[in-house]
């Protein structure tokens, strides 16, 4: 199982990133994913999530200006983020696991991991 997390930048404040997570090893659209974040000196953060019914759930920090999704014939995790906010700035990671979550779940309970992408933001 491999995830590998691209497309973090360094941008302006009010900007737009789309992060993706190329999966192999299995087929993602059968797995719980989720984008986490994590700045330094803070504890990593969950930002959004979906699930192998399609559902998705945002937390407050991302909500209404993020979206994430996936595309099953790339096999790929994609997390759209709006009107960056100097707060955003942080490892963003995806993350995965076999059992299936309606909601965002804690970070322990997804058992594969990418290894980050990051993302700054300039005011």
């Amino acid at each position: 199982v491999q995830m590998v997390e691209s497309g973090g930048d360094s941008v302006q404040a009010g900007g737009s990133l789309r992060l993706s997570c190329a999966v192999s090893g299995y087929t993602a659209s059968d797995y719980s994913m989720a984008w986490f974040r994590q700045a330094p000196g803070k504890e990593r953060e969950g930002g959004a999530a979906t699930n192998s019914f399609g559902g998705t759930y945002y937390a407050d920090s991302v909500k209404g200006r993020s979206t994430i999704s996936r595309d099953n014939a790339k096999n790929t995790l994609y997390l759209q983020m709006n009107s960056l906010k100097p707060e955003d700035p942080a490892m963003y990671s995806c993350a995965a696991d076999r059992r299936w979550y309606w909601r965002l779940a804690a970070p322990h309970a997804y058992n594969y991991w990418g290894q980050g992408t990051q993302v700054t933001v300039s005011s």
